[in-house]
């Protein structure tokens, strides 16, 4: 069974190009990205994989010399299939297995710049860490991740459910029935998570403690992989980070509560190899003065976010013993307490708004937070539309709860927020008496339908 990706639409614009740099398929381990490439391959006459792990003698081909237009016949001679430019597919997995195959890459677009190749591989990242270069302006990156919740729709069967939320606004909001049953899948979601494997074991089985093992059997790959990061890293400090980003989670992430014994440094390495993992999502605190958002960012107050929510739980099962109360809430909670329980619902809010952006670039994350003393505030995230900065704030209901989003607007001269929460979609003004009377609008963005968001502020900007 495969489940339909946002990647596929931007895989296939690519192969259809008539100038195509090598593509080289970033994200981490189990995400995705191999099957995704398979899928492409459909349409193609012939396709060509090599795994440079479970075949190592392709590395030989890759040792004398980089020219590909020797490499390529070899690698027909040996796996048996003619590679032929525009019609096969030439797929090179778990390429960091082989340097000199990521260093090749860039020859391809020089010397056989019609022939379609793409490459990835599990802890990608660490291997072009090591290269002086791989091919800058020659190689196209494209970034991959779990599924999202409209993914997760369309796994199960509800393509009809997800087109009526898309045409659903704030001046036609959905009926009733139909908002009680986007929450009611959300909730699932929130357990299953996005982890390829997890969403068909729910798919074929709607069985919950099967979805937990598979995300056990993740998990312990990720830690599985901790050796292999860095010589000089104490695969014990990433296990404890990791065990910490998930308890803190959309909290400021505090360096001493990981363990003592470990110095500050050292656990900031931990976090930096976990990010570049892509386990972890850093959120960085801005003054959001003004686009873009990274010019104030302010790396020492960041909050991390776990790459999917199912995996969160099971680090938490690991952390805290057993959490079967917390999946309880979440199957049963009221929609208005829903959001209440635990970092789910804000870590999710992040994690959905950073798939449905361009897998072209890498993204980052931010949130605003006040420094000064006695005057505690914190807007979950900014984001921007144009050159205007928006605030976004993660909520359960309508009644209170805003009063860190009103003293930013107020502070920044911002007219335009976003609200997401369990509620249908809806917008609302606030009068503000502390601001002469300043009027300031709000669209709600329901959680399940953050891929509507950038719709929203197009809306809301008119």
């Amino acid at each position: 069974m495969y489940c339909k990706r946002l990647i596929d639409k931007y895989l296939l614009e690519w192969a259809s190009r008539d100038s195509h740099k090598p593509l080289l398929l970033r994200g981490a381990r189990q995400v995705g990205k191999s099957t995704a490439v398979r899928e492409l391959a459909k349409k193609f006459d012939t396709f060509v994989e090599i795994n440079f792990e479970k075949q190592p003698i392709y590395k030989t081909i890759f040792q004398d010399d980089l020219d590909v237009t020797r490499i390529v016949p070899q690698i027909s001679a040996i796996y048996g299939k003619s590679i032929q430019v525009g019609k096969t597919l030439l797929f090179l997995d778990e390429i960091q297995e082989c340097p000199q195959a990521i260093m090749a890459l860039r020859f391809f677009k020089e010397d056989m710049p019609e022939l379609h190749v793409i490459a990835a591989g599990s802890l990608l990242e660490f291997a072009l860490n090591e290269l002086p270069t791989f091919g800058v302006g020659r190689i196209h990156s494209m970034f991959m991740y779990p599924m999202t919740f409209d993914e997760f729709l369309e796994a199960n069967g509800e393509t009809l459910l997800l087109d009526v939320r898309n045409q659903s606004s704030a001046d036609s909001p959905l009926p009733e029935a139909l908002h009680t049953r986007l929450v009611e899948l959300f909730r699932t979601y929130m357990l299953v998570g996005g982890m390829p494997e997890s969403v068909k074991a729910w798919v074929e089985h709607h069985d919950y403690v099967r979805c937990q093992e598979v995300q056990d059997d993740i998990v312990v790959t990720y830690e599985d992989d901790f050796p292999k990061y860095k010589k000089n890293v104490d695969p014990t400090l990433l296990r404890q980070t990791l065990r910490s980003a998930a308890l803190q989670a959309t909290k400021k992430f505090v360096y001493s509560k990981v363990g003592s014994g470990y110095k500050t440094a050292e656990v900031k390495k931990a976090v930096e190899l976990l990010a570049l993992a892509g386990i972890i999502h850093p959120v960085t605190r801005t003054d959001a003065n003004g686009v873009p958002l990274g010019s104030e960012a302010d790396t020492s107050y960041q909050k991390l976010l776990l790459l999917d929510s199912g995996l969160l739980l099971r680090l938490l099962n690991l952390s805290l013993g057993d959490v079967s109360e917390l999946n309880t809430q979440i199957l049963t909670a009221g929609a208005a307490d829903l959001t209440n329980k635990g970092p789910l619902a804000e870590m999710i809010v992040g994690l959905e708004m950073l798939r449905y952006m361009s897998p072209n670039i890498r993204h980052d994350l931010y949130y605003w937070v006040r420094l000064a003393k006695n005057a505690q505030a914190e807007v979950d995230y900014i984001s921007n539309y144009l050159q205007t900065v928006i605030p976004i704030e993660v909520k359960a209901d309508r009644q209170g709860g805003m009063k860190s989003l009103w003293s930013f607007m107020r502070d920044k001269k911002l007219h335009y927020a976003i609200r997401c929460s369990m509620e249908n979609f809806g917008k609302f003004e606030y009068i503000d008496k502390e601001d002469n009377s300043e009027i300031r609008h709000v669209s709600i963005c329901p959680i399940y339908a953050i891929a509507q968001m950038q719709h929203i502020k197009q809306s809301s900007a008119k």
